[in-house]
């Protein structure tokens, strides 16, 4: 399958993401808050940025992924969108506050590179540079659950257990599904997943030092 060629090359990558400070300390419930808070501010106005990609890709898909694909950004701007605002505000945060928020330049990176390929590329390649993402979420809290019914930090477990959902991992599964579906120039495919790979990593790391390291 071409997802699981893809997410071989890029395990040196992932396995970085897995013992990334930001990422076992959010786990284990060490992780101060500003940093929490400062990651969901950003993230935010990362998952505009992937919802915006996505309806691009829809706009070229044939029907009826079209409709499927359609649905998925719908789902992202709303129920995804009223969870993220439920949890601005357990934060003590708004929306007002998030739409502000300025993104950082390698959040602003992100979004150009999902835009651009969803833009340019093929239905497949689009997908596959959102790919990382979603996929690589499912297999940290997977890598970290055991550490979530001793973290004391009940944000942190809730927003951990998100991502161990039946509801979630669904959805990875059947965006891996498309993309092994439609195939592809797997070398252009490989570049695209690693590129995404490297900016999920570095996205972390921005999250970890508070901003860009510029």
């Amino acid at each position: 399958m071409i997802t699981e060629r893809l997410r071989r090359d890029a395990d040196h990558i992932w396995r970085k993401i897995f013992e990334h400070p930001f990422v076992v300390q959010l786990y284990s419930g060490n992780l101060p808050m500003e940093k929490f808070k400062f990651y969901v501010l950003q993230d935010f106005n990362y998952l505009v940025g992937l919802t915006r990609a996505l309806a691009v890709i829809a706009s070229k898909a044939d029907y009826p992924l079209l409709a499927e694909l359609i649905e998925l950004a719908r789902e992202e701007i709303t129920t995804e969108m009223k969870n993220y605002e439920e949890l601005l505000k357990e934060l003590g945060l708004t929306l007002e506050d998030a739409i502000k928020t300025e993104p950082t330049l390698v959040n602003s990176a992100y979004m150009d590179f999902m835009l651009s390929t969803a833009y340019k590329g093929r239905v497949v390649e689009g997908l596959t540079a959102l790919l990382p993402c979603f996929w690589s979420y499912a297999e940290i809290a997977e890598y970290h659950k055991d550490k979530l019914d001793g973290n004391p930090v009940e944000i942190y477990r809730e927003w951990g257990r998100v991502y161990l959902s039946e509801e979630y991992l669904s959805l990875v599964s059947r965006l891996r599904e498309i993309i092994d579906s439609l195939g592809g120039d797997y070398e252009r495919l490989r570049e695209i997943f690693i590129t995404g790979s490297k900016f999920e990593l570095a996205f972390w790391e921005m999250a970890w030092r508070g901003g860009d390291v510029f």
